[in-house]
């Protein structure tokens, strides 16, 4: 049994098993790839990789597998001048490649190890005056900009800087709600779980989820799982594990994890592990990659999948990780 928001549901103890063992292994080995066509595609990646997966290592409970004071070196490569992240070692800043490194710097407590203050500052600087944010200089605006801001100025415990306009912020966001209760990535964009996360994930953090209409979005959200159990990202669309995690994410900050046939969903999740490699795909039968394998492993946590650290739904970090900088009671 586990329990979900207060409610309790059944496992099915027929769905295949969690490949623990196996998904430990699978990111170990993954660095090791260099012979690879798609390592070196996914070069610009490397740090939100690194995030994927000693999140999801943390999460099956295996903290070590990693060695850490090699993240952390690598990670002071990654920084440049400004306080902005690259994806890799001499990649360009941008602020998703930055939130990545601030959470796996956290997630490890070495944020010594970087000149915060300078994060704070090339944050800040991506504020525009209608209160998104963009993602680097380039200027490219999206909702999921205004979370990675958002959500890593609250890790730094840095919301309260005086050149930022929170309200802006939110009400951009509410400006990005459609008919349906969803959200797109601008006003007027197509609703989306993913943006839906994001914009919820920005609301909570500022105290300001009283804009949104629990019960619609939450029928929204609902919608998305199919007869297989898989969730979808929007209407018509094919089910994909990753959004184990947006949808189910949005769900528990609505207090509406409920409204999901969970065992289903917990048996998807569980027949797209390879079962030779290890790792999870985006649905049974196609290849593993991390980041199916984290928020697959993420929305297993949230359902209350037995032998796995609880994970925080707004952060996407382990609970304990967010408890411990006093961002949630104990």
């Amino acid at each position: 049994m586990s329990v979900l928001n207060n409610e309790t549901t059944t496992v099915d103890t027929s769905a295949p098993e969690l490949l623990l063992d196996q998904h430990v292994k699978y990111i170990q080995a993954l660095d090791t790839k260099k012979n690879d066509l798609e390592y070196w595609l996914t070069e610009h990646l490397r740090v939100n990789g690194l995030y994927w997966g000693a999140t999801a290592l943390h999460i099956l409970g295996h903290p070590g597998a990693l060695d850490q004071e090699q993240i952390i070196e690598y990670l002071i490569k990654c920084q440049h001048d400004n306080g902005g992240f690259g994806g890799h070692i001499d990649h360009d800043p941008h602020i998703l490649s930055t939130l990545s490194a601030v959470q796996v710097l956290i997630t490890y407590d070495r944020l010594d190890a970087i000149q915060v203050d300078k994060v704070v500052d090339y944050i800040s600087s991506l504020q525009n005056e209608d209160g998104s944010f963009s993602g680097d200089s380039w200027g490219e605006t999206d909702t999921r900009f205004i979370f990675c801001a958002i959500n890593c100025l609250s890790l730094l415990k840095r919301l309260d800087d005086k050149r930022l306009d929170l309200q802006k912020t939110i009400d951009y966001v509410v400006r990005c709600r459609n008919f349906d209760g969803g959200f797109g990535s601008s006003p007027g964009g197509e609703s989306h779980a993913a943006q839906v996360y994001v914009c919820l994930g920005t609301l909570t953090i500022l105290n300001a989820l009283h804009y949104v209409d629990a019960d619609q979005l939450g029928w929204w959200l609902s919608e998305r799982q199919l007869k297989n159990g898989g969730l979808n990202g929007r209407p018509e669309k094919l089910e994909d594990v990753c959004y184990s995690w947006w949808v189910l994410s949005s769900l528990s900050m609505l207090q509406r994890t409920h409204w999901i046939d969970a065992p289903k969903l917990i048996r998807f999740i569980l027949e797209s592990q390879d079962t030779e490699t290890g790792g999870i795909a985006d649905r049974p039968g196609n290849m593993p990659d991390v980041f199916h394998t984290v928020f697959g492993i993420a929305g297993l946590s949230l359902l209350g999948y037995p032998g796995l650290v609880a994970v925080d739904p707004v952060y996407c970090m382990p609970r304990h990780v967010i408890q411990r900088i006093g961002l949630v009671d104990k």
